[in-house]
């Protein structure tokens, strides 16, 4: 018999558990999403309050949806085995039904694709399931505690959908010894005695079961003074966060956490009147502001506890004032504050090469970031879901139906019926057989590998230079947080090239590889191209359907070494030997200009662009004659 962890025994995340705990007596909060690094009990965690729910409804169970899962698998769809075997029009539940009661958990939810993450935050919304596909008209109560989990180093979730989720909680290991300590022994306890150390904390857990099942009962008393609604009201007002979500999270997590002390053990049953007051709104906002106060992909998580005392005392003053305003000199994002602005609060790396021979200067920092036009990889693709190259795979729309074997994804019901009605000699009810189901060739798009390598040598070192470098390169990843690519960053200099960032789904942990790096010395340009070369081949091997797209910012100089401009040659013919597409960046300023870039970019079949006209829509042009070339 497996043994879920106790939640009670769970060391060092008293946070964690309390997120869970008031989703779990109020599931209309709107779920929980962990962000945290490996190893920080996230799963057991919620593995954990699953077995306490357990015992608070009998029918509670774990639903885990798995990262590969099809909207299908999800929602549900047409019990296909009875269409072709009765010819009967039925339904077939999905993961959400399954879940009613209970808890879904979604791990790696940032690894979701976005439409599945939409469908998941409605029902924990709503508390039901509309079906309105593939001539289905159906509805069924879904009500479940919503809990993902997500590593931030592997990709953030998109600002719209982590405004869904009700609270978010970050999740670290300690750094003090005695809790790590703890940690360790309670692990190895478990591990040799389970049935035992479940054993000693069934009280706990059981009281906990108690405690959730009295606050759910007291939901129903609590009583939001038009005082504190205002409070709430004057708090997300001051956070500047967008809509009225963030206003009704913080009222009903402030409830929950409200009746959550009412029903603290020993306290008896709770009854009678439960008024929420300061405490309980300053717990909901440590939970559901925070993910909520993230307008871009590099600002940085997180609520300053003292800019949040401040922001609880002027609300308390607006909520008093006749005419409920705010304080208009209050400002949670302060000149030098921590607002999160691209490039701020720099991480300096570590020297590469000979410093003798050329000092390390540290890069100037990036100019404003923009928008940029959309880069893309000529052809069609098969690969992940995302929003960049075209790409046939399970969220496009359908073009044509197949009988292929392993061809497709999901059904084409109208190619399957014409399929039937074809074969049909006689009147009557159309009977389909297996061979004429069709499954469907669907095109969207998909999510590349864009690595970016840039050019950080003396040649490219003036300030003004690196600056507009920077704040390109900056807007180049933005453009890849929003089209759902992994990113890799290379710098060359002196004489080798170095990966700053491997491939990751994190444009916030690379633009502060970015924000501040060393520049000088020689111009290893073959360095570079060899670089971005190694990683193509590694990450080949990991997902061989992720296309690779290479964004070179160069003045096409290069120097060092013995015969630098036949290196450069023979190493651009290897990256194009492995199919990457590239674009080149030209960052010449040069009054005369030597061409150097273009030549370069001619080497490697990829469009050439000028950094000045980055953001213009000749870089479209350009990507698309490249594109309908191929």
């Amino acid at each position: 018999m497996t043994h879920a962890y106790p939640f009670s025994a769970i060391v060092g995340q008293d946070r964690l558990r309390l997120a869970l705990v008031l989703c779990a007596v109020r599931p209309e909060i709107g779920g929980v999403l962990i962000r945290g690094e490996k190893g920080t009990a996230k799963s057991t965690a919620v593995r954990a309050l699953a077995a306490v729910l357990s015992a608070v409804d009998d029918d509670a169970r774990l639903v885990e949806l798995p990262i590969g899962a099809t909207e299908d698998r999800v929602v549900g769809s047409l019990d296909l085995q009875k269409v072709l075997r009765d010819g009967e029009h039925a339904f077939s539940p999905g993961l959400l039904a399954r879940a009613h009661g209970g808890v879904l958990y979604v791990d790696e939810v940032n690894l979701l694709h976005d439409h599945l993450v939409d469908v998941l935050l409605d029902a924990a919304a709503m508390g039901r399931v509309h079906v309105e596909r593939d001539g289905i008209s159906h509805s069924h109560e879904a009500r479940f505690v919503l809990i993902g989990t997500m590593n931030p180093e592997e990709g953030e979730l998109r600002p719209q959908l982590l405004d869904r989720f009700g609270l978010t909680v970050d999740v670290a290991a300690s750094r003090e010894v005695d809790v790590r300590v703890e940690v360790i022994r309670a692990r190895m306890e478990f591990e040799t005695d389970p049935e035992g150390f479940v054993r000693r904390y069934a009280d706990a857990d059981a009281e906990v079961s108690r405690r959730i099942a009295r606050a759910r009962a007291a939901i129903s008393s609590v009583v939001l003074p038009d005082n504190e609604l205002r409070r709430i009201a004057a708090l997300c007002a001051a956070f500047d966060v967008d809509g009225m979500r963030a206003d009704l999270v913080v009222a009903r997590t402030a409830v929950a956490h409200a009746a959550w002390r009412a029903a603290a053990a020993g306290a008896g049953e709770a009854t009678g009147r439960i008024t929420v007051d300061e405490e309980d709104i300053r717990v909901a906002a440590e939970f559901a502001l925070p993910h909520r106060r993230r307008r871009d992909p590099f600002d940085d998580p997180g609520l300053d506890p003292e800019r949040l005392d401040e922001a609880m005392d002027q609300a308390a003053e607006a909520a008093s004032r006749p005419d409920g305003g705010e304080d208009p000199e209050f400002d949670p994002d302060p000149p030098g504050g921590g607002g999160g602005e691209p490039g701020s609060a720099p991480e300096n790396q570590p020297s590469q090469g000979n410093s003798k021979a050329a000092p390390n200067r540290p890069s100037a920092p990036p100019a404003a970031v923009f928008r940029t036009k959309a880069l893309v990889v000529p052809g069609v693709g098969e690969g992940a879901p995302g929003r960049r190259s075209r790409a046939r795979n399970r969220t496009g729309a359908p073009i044509a139906a197949t009988a292929e074997s392993g061809v497709g994804h999901g059904l084409h019901v109208f190619g399957t019926l014409l399929a039937t009605a074809g074969r049909q000699t006689q009147a009557g009810r159309p009977r389909p057989a297996p061979d004429d189901v069709r499954r469907a060739i669907r095109e969207g798009r998909e999510g590349n590998l864009v690595i970016f390598v840039v050019d950080a040598s003396g040649s490219m070192a003036a300030r003004d230079r690196m600056s507009a470098v920077g704040g390109a390169t900056l807007s180049l990843l933005r453009d890849a947080y929003q089209r759902r690519d992994k990113v890799a960053v290379i710098t060359f200099r002196q004489q080798d090239a170095r990966v700053l960032l491997p491939p990751t789904s994190s444009v916030h942990i690379a633009s502060r590889r970015l924000a501040r790096f060393d520049t000088g010395g020689k111009t290893p340009l073959a360095q570079g191209l060899l670089a971005a070369r190694d990683v193509v081949v590694r990450e080949r091997a990991r997902d061989r359907a992720r296309r690779p797209l290479v964004v070179l910012l160069t003045d096409g100089r290069a120097t060092g070494g013995p015969d630098p401009l036949g290196r450069t040659r023979a190493a651009a013919a290897l990256l194009v030997a492995e199919g990457a597409a590239a674009v080149v960046v030209d960052c010449e300023t040069s009054f005369v200009r030597l061409g150097l870039a273009e030549q370069l970019a001619q080497q490697l079949g990829a469009p050439a662009v000028r950094l000045e006209h980055l953001h213009a829509d000749s870089l479209t042009r350009l990507v698309t004659a490249r594109a309908d070339a191929a």
